[in-house]
C-alpha cells in the first residue's frame, strides 16, 4: 500500500472517530464469508458501521485524536481488527453477544464509549446495560418531575378536600 493510500485511510479514519467517537474493537477472524455476511448485514441494521482495518492504520489515526483514555486501545492492536462505529453505547455491545454466543465470533477486545475505554472481553455485559447520556438525562428529568407531580397531586386532592369540608362547616351555621 502506497503512503499516499495509507494517508487517505488515516485521514478517514480521523474524520470518522470526529463524527461517531463512540466504537468497539472486536476480532472477527475465523468467521467464513457467510457468517461475516450476516455480521455485516446485523451492523447494516443496527446503524453501526463495522470496519476491518490494519491496526497501525488505526493507531495512527487514535494519536491524531490525541485523547489520553484512547492510549489505552493500543495494546489491543494485535492480530485483526475490526471497529464498529456507533451513536448507541449499548448497541454493539448486545449484537456482539448474540453474534459470538451463536457463531464463537466476534470476541470484544475493547470500546470507547462516552470518553471513557474499556479494556477486554469482560465488560461486555456491563456494556450491554450501559445507557446513553440521552437516556440518562431522561431518567434524571423523570426523577425531578416526579416529586413536583406528587406534590401538585397532593394539592389538587387537597384543594377538592377542602371545598368539601368548608361546604360542610358552612352548613353547620
Amino acid at each position: 500500500m502506497k503512503k499516499e493510500e495509507k494517508t487517505i485511510i488515516i485521514q478517514s479514519l480521523v474524520a470518522q472517530l470526529a463524527k461517531t467517537p463512540n466504537f468497539y474493537l472486536a476480532d472477527t477472524s475465523g468467521l467464513n464469508a457467510e457468517r461475516t455476511a450476516q455480521l455485516r448485514k446485523a451492523c447494516f441494521d443496527k446503524n453501526i458501521k463495522l470496519i476491518v482495518v490494519k491496526n497501525t492504520l488505526l493507531r495512527n489515526a487514535l494519536q491524531q485524536v490525541e485523547n489520553e483514555e484512547n492510549k489505552q486501545l493500543y495494546s489491543l492492536l494485535e492480530g485483526p481488527t475490526s471497529i464498529l462505529f456507533t451513536d448507541s453505547a449499548a448497541i454493539p455491545a448486545k449484537l456482539i453477544k448474540e453474534f459470538g454466543a451463536k457463531h464463537g465470533k466476534p470476541v470484544l477486545k475493547g470500546a470507547y464509549l462516552q470518553e471513557c475505554a474499556y479494556v477486554g472481553a469482560h465488560h461486555l455485559d456491563a456494556l450491554t446495560s450501559i445507557k446513553s447520556r440521552e437516556d440518562l438525562i431522561g431518567d434524571i428529568i423523570g426523577m425531578l418531575q416526579s416529586p413536583i407531580r406528587n406534590i401538585i397531586s397532593g394539592l389538587t386532592t387537597a384543594g377538592a378536600n377542602l371545598t368539601g369540608i368548608a361546604e360542610t362547616l358552612g352548613e353547620r351555621e
